[in-house]
């Protein structure tokens, strides 16, 4: 699939890419699979739904999902991809009135879900001056992507979405690289790293590569994670009280519900604080 920049659809504003469950049959309560863990409470395999959910489509126990012992459900996010299977993918006819759409309304979820994680980086990246010079390739791809999750159920389910994330990919790699070069000094390349349980408390990570670093339960009070390329990094249980992550690059709504912070961590604009912070 080729990003070479031409005319397409418009973009996609920001506030389309947060859920929306009450336009969604959920979708992430049946499609996606779940074992009995920490996370969750049972074991549930992919098309089977969950016990909890209502025949509304919404979630019995939305309130106490975490007394319940369903943690998982509370820091996924689709980015807005339910409401766009269910409203305009299948035109609003949900997998329990026509369960001939059931399987394919499945398999579409999670490709829809990829795709609209890269329109919420492409739309930060277009946002940050300093990758200015990359603009028009950003905006290209935006439209490219947002097409693409207009196309038919059939032509989703048969998109290679891998290889159309690994172009995308390379311009978000190249905005980082471009914000985080405006950063004085030295700036550490933590990649892939296992940082699991660091003591990072108080750290300069300004301008930091943590891309698909391993921040499980690490300690990240006070730390200044200005511009620190955050796409992929694990952040399970991280203490981010305290923490700076006002300008942190491609962090999202799912890796701050998974962490634990305070009223005096700085967030970005386009994030809520988490309830149970």
């Amino acid at each position: 699939m080729s990003l070479t920049p031409e005319a397409s659809s418009a973009p996609t504003d920001r506030l389309e890419l947060q859920a929306d469950c009450a336009g969604c049959f959920g979708l992430c309560c049946v499609a996606l699979p779940f074992a009995a863990s920490a996370d969750f409470a049972t074991t549930k395999d992919a098309g089977e739904p969950c016990g909890n959910l209502r025949t509304d489509f919404r979630c019995g126990i939305h309130t106490r999902l975490r007394e319940e012992g369903f943690s998982g459900c509370t820091v996924f996010d689709c980015f807005g991809a339910g409401q766009k299977v269910s409203q305009l993918t299948f035109e609003g006819r949900d997998w329990r009135r026509h369960p001939e759409t059931a399987s394919r309304m499945f398999a579409v979820f999670p490709v829809m879900r990829q795709l609209h994680e890269l329109l919420w980086y492409l739309t930060e990246a277009l946002t940050l001056p300093p990758a200015r010079p990359l603009h028009r390739k950003l905006r290209h791809a935006l439209r490219e992507t947002e097409r693409l999750t207009r196309g038919a159920a059939q032509d989703l389910m048969e998109l290679d979405v891998a290889a159309h994330r690994a172009e995308v990919n390379q311009l978000l790699l190249r905005t980082s690289e471009l914000v985080r070069a405006r950063i004085p000094g030295k700036k550490k390349n933590r990649r892939g790293a296992d940082l699991i349980g660091a003591r990072l408390q108080g750290a300069d990570l300004r301008g930091a590569n943590l891309r698909g670093a391993y921040l499980i339960a690490a300690d990240l009070g006070r730390a200044d994670l200005t511009a620190a390329d955050l796409i992929g990094a694990d952040l399970r249980d991280a203490d981010l009280r305290g923490a700076d992550l006002t300008d942190a690059l491609f962090l999202t709504q799912a890796q701050l519900n998974a962490a634990r912070g305070d009223a005096a961590t700085r967030l970005p604009s386009a994030l809520t604080r988490p309830a149970h912070w």
